[in-house]
């Protein structure tokens, strides 16, 4: 996907789309970055950090092919990709334990573009936890694969789940997914353009501007579990005032 007339042009690929480490292979990203044009590239990438543990990764790959960023993926699928502690088992259901955590939440800045919140896969299903508020983005890139989940609810329910995310924070979302479903949200969660399952292409779309801060960006969660104890004590209260 990438911004349409004139302006800074972004391309943006799915989650493992990269063949190659993206992180540790210039030569890679130096081809990227010409099948694109010389524009920047946000694409999924597997990466080993220092320790030698892979990591579930975004790399921006800038013109020429420089390293202009890595975003790791910290909400990770238990026994997908890592093999929880809380959880013991005799046998190893993840090789090596799996993936490692990222640090949370982030900001990306890629010089010419809007500063982007990068949200990896089903990262896109935690309400309240996916914004840096200390440095707040433009817009959100969910980059994902449901290749897995076939013809089923699966990728439905995922697109749901981060068009929500798009409406929570008031930040348009980009989207982009290996089989679909690849598609582009306005921070109000209007449907720009739909990429359906398994059909190959691309969307090129003009990036939506932002709201403010909206109401649930600020609270988080905390606003869902004043919500909650709420309608608990109303109901309470209801209950105790009319019962026989």
């Amino acid at each position: 996907m990438a911004e349409a007339g004139p302006g800074p042009k972004v391309v943006i690929w799915p989650e493992a789309s990269s063949t190659f480490g993206l992180a540790g292979d210039p030569a890679a990203r130096a081809a990227v970055s010409a099948a694109a044009g010389q524009a920047p590239v946000l694409a999924g990438t597997v990466r080993f950090d220092a320790d030698d543990r892979p990591r579930n990764s975004l790399a921006v790959v800038e013109p020429g092919g420089r390293l202009g960023g890595l975003y790791d993926k910290w909400h990770l699928v238990p026994f997908g990709e890592f093999q929880p502690s809380w959880f013991p088992l005799p046998f190893q259901v993840v090789p090596g334990g799996g993936f490692a955590f990222g640090d949370g939440p982030a900001t990306l800045h890629v010089p010419g573009l809007p500063p982007f919140g990068p949200i990896i896969c089903y990262e896109a299903i935690y309400s309240g936890e996916l914004v840096d508020e200390s440095d707040r983005p433009d817009w959100l890139v969910n980059i994902t694969n449901d290749a897995w989940f076939g013809n089923s609810s699966g990728p439905r329910q995922h697109l749901a789940a981060a068009r929500l995310r798009a409406v929570e924070e008031g930040l348009p979302l980009m989207r982009a997914a290996n089989t679909g479903i690849t598609a582009g949200f306005d921070a109000y969660g209007h449907e720009i353009k739909r990429l359906q399952p398994n059909r190959p292409g691309s969307l090129i779309m003009a990036l939506p501007g932002r709201l403010g801060a909206t109401t649930y960006g600020r609270a988080g969660l905390a606003l869902s579990a004043s919500l909650a104890l709420v309608s608990l004590l109303t109901g309470g209260l209801i209950r105790y005032f009319t019962r026989p």
